[in-house]
């Protein structure tokens, strides 16, 4: 675990049943401790196993109370009853007065009832529980629009040979979305893409319509369509809301998110099409690269993607295993920010050659077998 303010950060167990994600956290005595993949935050009396996973809303049952959702559905369990007290993760900014709107619906096999917050603070609302079931995040579904934090997501679908084209696709989202989730389901409607790490903050009005530009704009790129609406409550579906099609093979381009009634730029970013190379059809497997390049392919991904625990854990084994060196692993736990931890690791490694490079694919794929998935490794 890492300390994160006042809470001790935790990377849960993870098992996969039947297209089911299920989280579990071993804890061992009273605290705060957040979830690094979901942000959720459990208030622990004493030692226990909390079960957690996130599930469908009922949208209809909850238009009958004039509410609809602010967050995702968490189905809590905890056998010995030791959380006392849950923070769920919002995406309101709480200085526009939004948070005033916030409840938290605890769905129970009769029907659902609202727990007014305990707290609400910048990140998060906490409420006292007692019992335990299905929590999450509603709004009056009259409440004021005011804008909330969110996220412009990029997933990039390469051309095949000897086809050019190629999609990126562009996702508008909550913050307090979960990301894994997100992957995960659009692996499964989709099939293989590329995320592209960006910086994806932002922050949206929801209802509001938004044009995306790019640079350059010329006949071989195409936006599609031309304006596109956000829209705050989550279906789980991760469908795009714009789409960028290329014509002809491009290593970058910029793109901007303008709000359309004030052409006001809400969001910008640099995007690296990388690696350049085209696919094959059939797609030609990563697995035969030498590990160098494989981890020159991946290191965006690499560095975005890779959680705090998991990397101090990745340090620990390459340190172990003689890697990097002592002064290499002190130049990295001197770092304050995880992404610059990150970027020195992946190419101090790649530095050394195909032996620590393999070492370190190695042990990556040992310790978040997700993550490498995702990244293309196994």
């Amino acid at each position: 675990m890492s300390l994160k303010g006042s809470f001790e950060e935790f990377t849960p167990d993870i098992t996969v049943d039947e297209k089911k994600e299920t989280y579990r956290f071993h804890c061992s005595g009273p605290g705060l401790y957040q979830c690094s993949v979901t942000g959720l935050v459990f208030h622990m009396e004493g030692e226990g196993d909390v079960d957690y996973r996130i599930v469908p809303w009922n949208r209809r049952l909850l238009a009958q109370h004039h509410k609809k959702p602010a967050g995702p559905l968490f189905d809590i369990k905890c056998f010995q009853q030791s959380v006392c007290q849950l923070h769920l993760p919002h995406c309101e900014i709480r200085s526009t007065g939004g948070c005033k709107f916030l409840k938290v619906a605890h769905v129970i096999d009769e029907g659902i009832e609202y727990i007014t917050p305990h707290n609400i603070t910048e990140t998060h609302v906490i409420i006292t529980i007692t019992e335990f079931s299905g929590f999450g995040n509603v709004k009056d579904e009259d409440s004021t629009s005011d804008q909330i934090r969110a996220l412009v997501l990029l997933f990039y679908r390469p051309p095949t040979d000897p086809d050019p084209e190629s999609v990126l696709n562009v996702l508008l989202l909550p913050k307090n979305i979960v990301m894994r989730d997100v992957l995960r389901i659009r692996k499964e409607l989709f099939g293989e893409e590329r995320y592209i790490g960006t910086t994806p903050m932002c922050e949206l009005l929801p209802k509001q319509k938004y044009t995306l530009s790019t640079s350059p704009d010329d006949d071989f790129v195409l936006v599609q369509p031309k304006k596109a609406t956000f829209y705050e409550e989550l279906d789980r579906n991760y469908f795009p809301s714009l789409q960028v099609i290329f014509k002809q093979i491009m290593k970058r381009i910029t793109l901007f998110l303008i709000e359309t009634n004030s052409s006001r730029n809400v969001w910008e970013s640099e995007v690296f099409l990388t690696p350049t190379e085209v696919r094959n059809s059939p797609r030609q497997s990563s697995l035969s690269l030498p590990s160098t390049k494989r981890l020159m392919d991946i290191r965006t991904g690499f560095i975005d993607g890779i959680s705090g625990p998991v990397l101090q854990s990745l340090l620990d084994k390459l340190f172990e295993k003689k890697v990097i060196t002592e002064p290499e692993r002190e130049s990295a736990d001197d770092m304050q920010k995880k992404r610059d931890t990150a970027r020195f690791v992946i190419d101090t490694v790649r530095k050394k050659g195909e032996a620590a490079s393999s070492e370190m694919i190695e042990f990556l794929c040992e310790i978040d077998p997700f993550l490498c998935k995702h990244l293309g490794l196994i």
